[in-house]
């Protein structure tokens, strides 16, 4: 996982969004599968058309009252809200998605995602809580990243052309945004999508 920007210009921002409790919040699906690139929040894992993404309120206590907002929303595929909703109140304090220091405090490491420190509670809480440790997800994170690889070498090109390329022509092959920068030392830059 990466910390996930909440850009101040925000379409949600900008046409004022609302959750609706119980309502028709496709809109703000919409605006924030864009927002994401169509990758889950959590997960880091492509959304496709097929797969069930629900608005998850990081902090589902603020669901349904006056001070939820756009800073408590993130797509997510439907499992992983599902297991985190009945976790909450066992995993505090914990980590925001969006603090400015999420990768300084949790760390990612040839396919694993770790607290830089045990003794920070707000990060070692916030893997448990989001199970960023799961080991199937680990696992299918591994051999996207091996693949990867493979197909650069064989590409014979360096990997930042070749992500940029791939970004340009087939943005859905691209999601675990945060392994890729860091086992490729490259930048996967979206602003690419605005050009094209």
């Amino acid at each position: 996982m990466r910390r996930v920007n909440k850009p101040a210009n925000s379409e949600i921002l900008v046409k004022n969004l609302k959750y609706k409790n119980g309502g028709d919040n496709r809109n703000l699906s919409e605006a924030l599968c864009q927002e994401q690139h169509n990758i889950c929040a959590y997960t880091e894992t492509y959304l496709g058309r097929t797969d069930k993404k629900d608005i998850e309120h990081f902090n589902p206590t603020l669901k349904g009252r006056p001070n939820d907002s756009y800073e408590n929303w993130f797509l997510v595929k439907a499992q992983w809200n599902t297991e985190k909703g009945a976790k909450w109140g066992q995993y505090q304090p914990v980590l925001h998605p969006t603090a400015t220091d999420f990768e300084q405090r949790i760390i990612y490491f040839e396919g694993d995602y770790d607290a830089a420190s045990s003794t920070d509670q707000e990060a070692v809480n916030l893997i448990r809580l989001l199970k960023l440790d799961d080991a199937d997800l680990a696992s299918t994170r591994k051999r996207y990243i091996k693949r990867l690889k493979s197909t650069i070498s064989m590409s014979q090109k360096n990997p930042q052309d070749f992500i940029d390329d791939l970004l340009r022509t087939d943005p859905d092959a691209l999601y675990f945004i945060r392994a890729i920068e860091e086992e490729l030392n490259v930048k996967v830059n979206f602003g690419l999508l605005k050009t094209t």
